[in-house]
């Protein structure tokens, strides 16, 4: 047997470079961008899933959020919080909450597909959805309520509230008409403190919509707020409560609602899920100066 001594191994390394080649290994296929499309919790006694339905990017979000400030403001608060004034990502969260006795579907995406793709990837199927309650009805809220003009979730219950469902069953809405009118017998319709199921109860927070509702989860010694539309960006609303959105339909109001509704979470130092922030959508709202920041998820929301 042949001894390997040290001057014998680095002779061997010292004549590598020279070896023949090895060869050529195939690179790793590009797979795409992907995205988790569930993140589940627990709260007290219940559990919480919040589903990603989709995201889609929007061009020129100063069109959209800060439209009672000047280009120059909405680019330095932009640039301070490394985010682009070319494009924004929005986001489409709805909620599920499993209280044990009944599992909650707190709004529906943009449509049906979206909506059943993401409870699949969470192991619910859109049949076992008993009480589906809605913050409000627009139409990516309202779009997962019908597939192929049937209803996708065909053993639930509806739940909205009364304001809003006045509103738009005057306003000849065709989303509305299509997609939320043919369950108008299977409804329940809440006014302010009142509860959708047992341990979720409505709070109104006009504005965003004319009966705009936010719903408070409660179970043992813990406490969630599902905020719908409050706010829509971390920064360009909860940073500032006051800049007008272009999709609330009282822009006074909605920033009045924000700013009460915003303050009682921070007080309460409970965690909130807004409908189209980065998923998982999950996190706390502080006071910030006279405003308000977002402080998300941090991993401890993991049980």
């Amino acid at each position: 047997m042949t001894q390997i001594t040290r001057r014998r191994l680095l002779a061997a390394t010292a004549a590598a470079p020279f070896a023949a080649p090895l060869a050529a290994v195939a690179s790793a296929p590009m797979m795409g961008a992907s995205f988790a499309r569930h993140h589940r919790f627990t709260l007290g006694g219940f559990e919480v899933t919040t589903i990603l339905a989709g995201t889609t990017p929007r061009e020129d979000p100063h069109s959209i959020f800060g439209l009672n400030v000047s280009d120059e403001e909405f680019a330095e608060v932009s640039e301070d919080h490394f985010l682009s004034t070319e494009e924004a990502q929005f986001f489409f969260t709805p909620t599920v909450v499993n209280t044990g006795s009944e599992l909650v579907l707190f709004d529906t995406g943009l449509n049906g597909a979206g909506t059943t793709q993401a409870l699949a990837s969470a192991g619910y199927t859109p049949d076992q959805i008993d009480v589906v309650v809605l913050t409000h009805m627009h139409g990516d809220h309202i779009g997962g309520l019908m597939t192929d003009g049937a209803p996708t979730f065909p053993n639930a219950r509806y739940v909205t509230g009364q304001t809003e469902w006045d509103y738009w069953a005057g306003a000849e809405n065709e989303g509305f008409e299509a997609n939320v009118r043919p369950f108008a017998d299977q409804m329940t319709f809440l006014t302010d403190g009142q509860d959708a199921v047992t341990g979720i109860s409505a709070h109104a927070a006009f504005g965003h919509t004319p009966g705009h509702m936010v719903f408070r989860v409660s179970s043992e010694d813990k406490g969630l707020m599902i905020m719908g539309d409050l706010a829509n960006h971390a920064v360009w609303s909860l940073a500032h409560p006051e800049w007008e959105v272009l999709f609330d339909s009282d822009k006074a109001m909605a920033a009045e609602s924000r700013r009460r509704v915003l303050d009682m979470a921070a007080a309460d130092r409970i965690p909130a899920i807004f409908y189209h922030l980065p998923f998982p959508a999950l996190g706390h709202v502080e006071t910030s100066g006279d405003a308000f920041r977002w402080v998300p998820a941090a991993g401890q929301f993991m049980g």
